[in-house]
This record gives structure tokens, sequence and C-alpha cells, in this order.
């Protein structure tokens, strides 16, 4: 949150998703659950002598902070370069690789369990901007909404074409 009352949503994390784990001894953001969760809270000191004691989770680990140091790549460029249309399309092919939590959903459908202002400040758009381009994304044919939590991706290829999939 800056000064101005403005926010940075950085992140959206699901179930196994791991957060906290490139920080020092304070941290810097804080974190909402936008659904019930249960959270698992380790202290530095214990998982570091887990790394010893068990030489796989120190790989796990490592492997979990090169996923969350990709994805800050890649959200560099998302904010910086590409246009509201193309942003939001990249935000819902990533989603949709996330975990399916709703029983019975379809694998061309998308959980959105956020809101549109939250989906805005992830991506430095305003909710207006979002709303927009949510309704020519139907109007289009690439997606189809079922409320605000789901969103059918009907067009694959057209929703990786706008979102400049390489």
């Amino acid at each position: 949150m800056l000064a101005d009352g403005r926010r940075q949503i950085t992140g959206f994390l699901f179930a196994g998703d791991f957060f906290g784990l490139a920080c020092n001894s304070g941290y810097s953001y804080s974190v909402e659950a936008v659904t019930d969760v249960d959270l698992c809270r380790i202290p530095r000191t214990k998982i570091i002598q887990k790394f010893h004691e068990m030489p796989t989770l120190g790989q796990k680990v490592f492997e979990l902070t090169r996923t969350e140091l990709q994805s800050a790549q890649e959200q560099m460029l998302l904010l910086g370069r590409k246009t509201a249309k193309e942003k939001l399309c990249s935000f819902l092919l990533a989603m949709h690789q996330k975990p399916k939590l709703i029983e019975g959903m379809l694998d061309n459908q998308v959980y959105l369990p956020m809101s549109r202002s939250d989906i805005a400040d992830y991506l430095g758009l305003t909710i207006e901007t979002v709303s927009r381009q949510f309704t020519l994304l139907s109007k289009d044919g690439v997606i189809e909404l079922d409320g605000n939590s789901i969103a059918t991706i009907l067009s694959q290829e057209r929703l990786c074409s706008i979102a400049a999939c390489e």
C-alpha cells in the first residue's frame, strides 16, 4: 500500500503455494485472504534446520523460489509493456494454470475468487478498464463469464495470441 492509498497486488496464491521465502528479518508486504485458508507458518531458523536434515526439502524450496522469481520477472514485463487486453489475457492464462478448487470445474474454466478491484490492482489498471476488457473478450467469443468467479475459455488459441504468448 502506497502512502496515497494506492495498492499493488504482487500475486495470487492458491493451495500448496508458499510465500515469504525471500524475506530477511521482516516483511515489506502484507497478505490478505480472499477465500478461507489453512495456513502453516514455519520460522526461518526451523526451515533452514530442516534443509540440513532433509536435502530434498531444500531442493523443493529452491524450485519454489525459482518459480517465484520467474513469476516476478513475468509480472514486470506485464506491468511495463503490455496493453490492457494483453494484461488481462496473460492473467487469465496464468490463473488457468492454478489448481481447480471448485468441484466439477471443467478444464477450460478459470477460477477467479478475487474481486475485479484486486485484478485491477494486480494488473496496474483501473477496475473500469478490467471490467471493459472482460466484456470485450466475452463479446469477441474468447471467454464466457459465469458470474464473477468463473471464466470459461472458449478459444485458448485466441487468448494466447492476444496475450502475446511465445
